[in-house]
C-alpha cells in the first residue's frame, strides 16, 4: 500500500465491533521461509556467493542482542552448498492478556489508516483488519564480510515530488511521559532503527496513541536522524550493534559445518549465545536445495 496523508482527525484505533473480526497472524513455523525460498528459485536469484539467507526477524535479534539483554530467541542454522540458511524459531509466549492481542490489534489499526484504500472514504471506519496479508520484499544486503539475501516485510510506500518510490516503516507506541521516554529511546527506537536499517528503509511514522485506542498525532522519523538523537544520550550506537552482528556472523559461518543442522540461541542467565546440534531440518530446506 502507499502512505496516505494522514489528515489527523482523532481517530478510535478500536471498536468492539470490527475487534471481534481481527484475524490474528497465524505462525506458518517454516512455510512462510518456504515462500521465500520459493521466489529466490522462480527468480533465479544466484546463492553461489551468498553466505546467508534469512528473514530480517533472526538479524533483527541478533543485532538487539549488542544492548538488549534479557530477551530469549532462537534460530534454525543449516548450511548447505556454502550457504547458511537461518529459520526463523518463534519461542512459546505467555498467553496474550486482552490488552495485549488489543494493542496487536491497535498496531494493525493503524496500519490500515495510514495507508491508501481507495475502496474506504475519507474518514470512514476500518472493517476486517487481517495481520496475515503482506508484502514481503526480497534484499540483497552486505553485513561486514558476509553477503545476505534476505526477506522483509514492508508496510507501505511513499513516493516524492519526481515520483521517486522509497519504502517506509509503520509503528505505534503508548503516548511517551518523562516517566516512559527514556525506556522508548534505549530500547524501541533501538528496535525501529535496526529493523528499517537492515532493509535500507529511510523513514519511520510512529502513531502514539493513548490508553483507549485512540491516536493523538503522528511522527515521522528519518532512520539515519535515530542514531544521532541517542548518541548524544549515550544510550546505545548503531555502529556497536553492526559490529557485534558482524561478530556472530563471523563465528557462525566459520563454525557451522556442511550439510549439519543447529539452533542458535540466546537463553537465560543471558551471559552466552550458544550453538547447539539439532536433528533436523526443516522439509522447506531440503525440497529447496534438492530443486536448486
Amino acid at each position: 500500500g502507499c502512505l496516505s496523508g494522514l489528515s489527523l482527525k482523532i481517530l478510535e484505533l478500536t471498536s468492539m465491533r470490527v475487534f471481534d473480526t481481527f484475524i490474528e497472524k497465524k505462525d506458518l513455523g517454516s512455510q512462510g521461509f518456504g515462500d521465500l525460498l520459493a521466489t529466490i528459485r522462480n527468480k533465479n536469484i544466484p546463492l553461489q556467493n551468498m553466505h546467508f539467507v534469512t528473514y530480517r526477524n533472526n538479524l533483527n535479534k541478533i543485532l538487539a542482542t549488542a544492548y538488549i539483554r534479557h530477551e530469549p530467541w532462537e534460530m534454525g542454522v543449516h548450511k548447505r552448498n556454502g550457504v547458511v540458511y537461518l529459520d526463523v524459531h518463534k519461542l512459546p509466549e505467555r498467553p496474550q492478556s486482552e490488552l495485549d492481542r488489543r494493542r496487536c490489534y491497535w498496531g494493525y489499526c493503524f496500519e490500515t489508516l495510514a495507508t491508501e484504500d481507495p475502496r474506504r472514504a475519507d474518514g470512514e471506519g476500518i472493517h476486517h483488519v487481517d495481520a496475515n496479508v503482506e508484502y514481503c520484499a526480497v534484499i540483497k544486503t552486505k553485513l561486514g564480510a558476509h553477503r545476505i539475501l534476505m526477506g522483509a516485510e514492508m508496510d507501505c510506500c511513499d513516493s516524492t515530488d519526481d515520483g521517486r518510490r522509497f519504502y517506509v516503516e509503520l509503528k505505534t507506541s503508548r503516548e511517551l511521559d518523562y516517566h516512559t521516554e527514556e525506556r522508548y529511546e534505549r530500547e524501541k527506537l533501538l528496535k525501529f532503527w535496526i529493523q528499517s536499517f537492515l532493509a535500507g528503509v529511510p523513514y519511520i511514522v510512529i502513531g502514539f496513541r493513548d490508553d483507549s485506542g485512540r491516536l493523538v498525532r503522528t511522527e515521522r522519523l528519518r532512520t539515519k536522524d535515530i542514531t544521532h538523537r541517542v548518541k548524544m544520550k549515550n544510550y546505545w550506537q548503531g555502529g556497536v550493534c553492526l559490529a557485534f552482528a558482524d561478530e556472530v556472523l563471523c563465528w557462525l559461518y566459520g563454525t557451522v559445518k556442511e550439510n549439519e543442522d543447529y539452533i542458535l540461541q540466546f537463553a537465560p542467565p543471558f551471559t552466552r549465545l550458544e550453538l547447539l546440534q539439532a536433528q533436523s531440518c526443516p522439509d522447506v530446506i531440503t525440497n529447496h536445495v534438492l530443486q536448486l
